[in-house]
């Protein structure tokens, strides 16, 4: 049993990038693919699908790599734990390694970034960082 079902999310593709798997899968949610759709969005995976397995579908995304052969994720981290939330306004959401990074937020309007946070003007829970 998971007791933080984001961060073994992002621990699985941690440990996917690392060894330079082309794809990780992992249990499908609603608020995983939110955070998959974010990651495509900001250009840090290639594309995600979800199979309609039963009983529990399937999340595989499909990772991203440089020429070289790099991950294009050098890293993730999770802010917001089960043992201690975090919480931001939006005028004091952080920035993510000065711009280059992102965070993800929960908020009243859905999963954001923290640049889409700032401009709709809402705070929330910060989830994770990437970069």
């Amino acid at each position: 049993m998971q007791s933080d079902p984001i961060a073994d999310m992002l621990t699985r593709i941690r440990n996917a990038a690392m060894v330079q798997h082309p794809q990780v899968a992992m249990p499908s949610s609603k608020m995983k693919m939110g955070i998959a759709k974010i990651l495509k969005e900001e250009g840090f995976i290639a594309d995600y699908s979800v199979s309609d397995e039963v009983p529990q579908p399937t999340l595989v995304l499909k990772l991203k790599y440089t020429g070289k052969g790099k991950s294009v994720i050098t890293g993730l981290q999770r802010v917001s734990k089960p043992g201690r939330r975090v919480y931001t306004g939006f005028s004091d959401i952080p920035w993510v390694r000065s711009g280059l990074g992102v965070n993800i937020l929960s908020t009243p309007k859905g999963l954001l970034t923290g640049r889409k946070a700032r401009r709709a003007r809402v705070g929330g829970e910060i989830l994770c960082n990437v970069w």
